[in-house]
Order: structure tokens, then sequence, then C-alpha cells
């Protein structure tokens, strides 16, 4: 004899069910009268629902929030930004996002690096950067030095 489990077992638990409210049964129920809906006003009346959104009259959550403009994204790349003019300054032979970031000349949160064109250098340097602009890639090549995209 196995002891399975049928449809007419299963039970809720002990005191997690009641039997409904029979309201408007006479006063000495206990929800007589007003059957628990109180003295005048929109709740007591049948067939009222209230609006979505509704507060009682108080200003509504979704009218207090700030309206939101535009949006955000969510994968965005943070890029540490340096102009060509700086790169002589650097004193480094080989100009990288990591030799920046110990050099801290670019943030520790920076996810890649770009180089823009602002400035002159007459120093070869080896650039490794995500981005460099054509007029930067074009004054670094007339220095002598090299640019990889990484």
């Amino acid at each position: 004899m196995t002891n399975t489990i049928t449809l007419e077992d299963l039970k809720p638990a002990k005191g997690s069910t009641h039997g409904t409210k029979r309201v408007g049964r006479g006063r000495s129920s206990g929800w007589g009268k007003t059957s628990c809906r109180g003295h005048n006003g929109e709740g007591q009346r049948s067939g009222r629902s209230s609006k979505r959104g509704f507060e009682g009259g108080q200003m509504p959550g979704y009218r207090q929030m700030p309206k939101l403009k535009g949006f955000k994204i969510i994968n965005q790349l943070k890029y540490a930004e340096i102009n060509v003019g700086r790169l002589e300054q650097l004193g480094m032979e080989e100009i990288t996002l990591e030799a920046l970031k110990t050099a801290k000349k670019a943030h520790q949160s920076a996810d890649g690096l770009r180089i823009l064109g602002n400035g002159e250098i007459k120093k070869a340097v080896t650039v490794k950067a995500s981005y460099v602009t054509p007029s930067a890639k074009e004054k670094i090549e007339k220095a002598g030095g090299k640019v990889e995209l990484v």
C-alpha cells in the first residue's frame, strides 16, 4: 500500500481561510445599518469605483515625481581624453591608457583613451588609443611618431 496524495487530501492550512463577511444583516450582526461603508460620501454609494491613481484628493504620486527628460545609456564607456599638445609634456615614449593611469593623468574608471588634435607636438611618440582624431594622427605622424588603434 503506497501513500499517495490525491486532490481530496489537499486542504488549506488551519486558520488561513475564513467565511465571507455577510453585511447588511441587521444591527445585532455588527455589520448592519451602513454595512461597513460609513455615512454618506462616494464610498457609501453603490457602483462607486475610484479613478486610477486617485489618492483621496491628495496630489497623486505620479504627478509629484519630476518628468524624465531624455534617456540614459546603460553600457556607456568612459574615455580619458588628452590633446596632442599635452603628449610631449608627459615625457613618455609610449602612451597607453594603462601608462596614463599609473602616472595619474587619467582617471582609474576610464575604459578607453581618445587623442584629440588641439596643440602641437615635436617629439616622436607611440600612441595606443581607442580613438584618434584625423588631425591628431596627422600631427603625431608628422613628428615621426606612430599611432595604433586598440
